[in-house]
């Protein structure tokens, strides 16, 4: 049986829905959480995907930094140079933007190419 046009059920859907989002000629960029320390929301390889509309999918804190990430990651679409981010306590934009979890998260933004 040929499973080139099957549909892949263990596909992530963040990955899923970034790859929709290339087929439909959206640019996207993908986030994707690389290091935690102390109490972290979401774990390493955690991973959100932006559009350039500023829909997106997945979630790098649970909520928590999403509007700073979508922020950077339409910069990152816009001028096509990945970026990092990193969030904690110690952090005042961390406070800002509600990481008050005591922990740290490092963040890896990148364009997508389709």
């Amino acid at each position: 049986m040929d499973q080139s046009n099957s549909t892949n059920t263990n596909a992530d859907p963040v990955l899923a829905q970034a790859a929709a989002w290339l087929e439909e000629g959206r640019r996207v960029a993908l986030a994707t959480v690389t290091r935690t320390w102390g109490s972290a929301p979401r774990r390493a390889g955690s991973h959100m995907a932006i559009a350039a509309s500023g829909d997106f999918s997945g979630s790098v804190s649970g909520g928590c930094i999403e509007g700073a990430v979508i922020q950077t990651a339409l910069e990152v679409i816009e001028t096509g140079e990945p970026r990092t981010m990193e969030f904690g306590v110690t952090n005042e934009m961390a406070w800002e933007v509600g990481l008050a979890c005591g922990g740290r998260v490092h963040l890896f933004i990148e364009p997508v190419a389709g």
